[in-house]
């Protein structure tokens, strides 16, 4: 292996620090370790003191590498603690979460709102270092906060009680269900919706939870407009719209049932939506989309 396939682009170094990668080619300006030159960004000497050199690509000509180490450096290194984050930054302390999740769970403790214009800054986050901010590209309004926010209490307690949530899909493999086992008490104990409802399952958690951060009123083990004693997993009473929940594992009862419930929605044009296990890392996606098609937005 090469010395230089241990070296790092600006823009990888910008990932690795978790800067966005305009800031970083600013402050190593300022730091007076590059300098541009007609539409090229060049190393001065100083820049090749701390470690710069060059790399040649065909699709990119040539540009700027560093060690891949240099995100130890002093100078750097008090760039990330005074640097602003967003929801995509936290991700970094919150892997189990995407941004959207951070998003909607900050909402929840009053520190922005969801509008037409994207996420805006309430008092409450305005009190804790919250600023708003426009993207330049799309013009969509969200917030960006001092890095101590991930150390708030009441932060903290939100991001880790959805975190907890998440079975990390590494775990989940190594675990071998009992298929003739109910849902053990300590799992059930541990399935409670922000709302307050108790859940049956974990994917169930996550989709009563996805709906409540979405602002969407729901029901929990509604039943069929049928005789038989037939329970849809949620009810939308916007759109009218039944959504099960199918895990990895179905008991023989629960399995009839569900088979069921899809002749009856299909024979009633019920309108409905069906979230598999695999589905529990994309929500967002799943959801999303399937309510769109009954003309909810989320």
């Amino acid at each position: 292996m090469s010395r230089d396939d241990h070296r790092l682009s600006t823009s990888a170094l910008a990932r690795k620090l978790n800067l966005p990668v305009q800031q970083l080619f600013a402050t190593l300006k300022d730091y007076g370790w590059i300098q541009r030159s007609g539409d090229a960004w060049v190393l001065t000497p100083k820049g090749e003191f701390e470690g710069g050199g060059y790399q040649n690509s065909r699709r990119y000509g040539r540009y700027i590498v560093w060690p891949e180490t240099l995100d130890h450096h002093p100078l750097l290194a008090a760039i990330e603690s005074n640097q602003r984050i967003d929801a995509a930054s936290m991700c970094r302390y919150y892997p189990l979460l995407h941004a959207r999740q951070i998003n909607r769970a900050l909402a929840e403790i009053g520190l922005q709102h969801h509008s037409i214009l994207g996420w805006e800054l309430t008092p409450l986050g305005k009190s804790l270092g919250g600023q708003q901010e426009e993207s330049e590209n799309s013009g969509a309004f969200y917030v960006t906060w001092p890095h101590e926010v991930i150390d708030n209490p009441v932060v903290h307690r939100e991001l880790t009680r959805q975190s907890d949530q998440i079975q990390p899909a590494a775990d989940a493999e190594e675990l071998e269900p009992d298929l003739f086992a109910a849902a053990s008490g300590e799992e059930a104990a541990s399935c409670h919706g922000i709302d307050g409802h108790q859940l049956g399952t974990l994917l169930e958690t996550r989709v009563c939870n996805w709906l409540y951060l979405a602002q969407l009123a729901h029901a929990y083990r509604r039943a069929l407009p049928v005789e038989e004693p037939l329970y849809a997993d949620f009810y939308l009473p916007e759109g009218n719209v039944y959504i099960d929940c199918w895990e990895q594992q179905v008991p023989a009862q629960q399995l009839a049932d569900k088979l069921r419930k899809r002749e009856i929605y299909r024979e009633m044009e019920l309108r409905r939506i069906e979230i598999n296990a695999a589905d529990a890392e994309r929500l967002d996606e799943v959801l999303g989309r399937g309510l769109l098609a009954f003309g909810i937005r989320c």
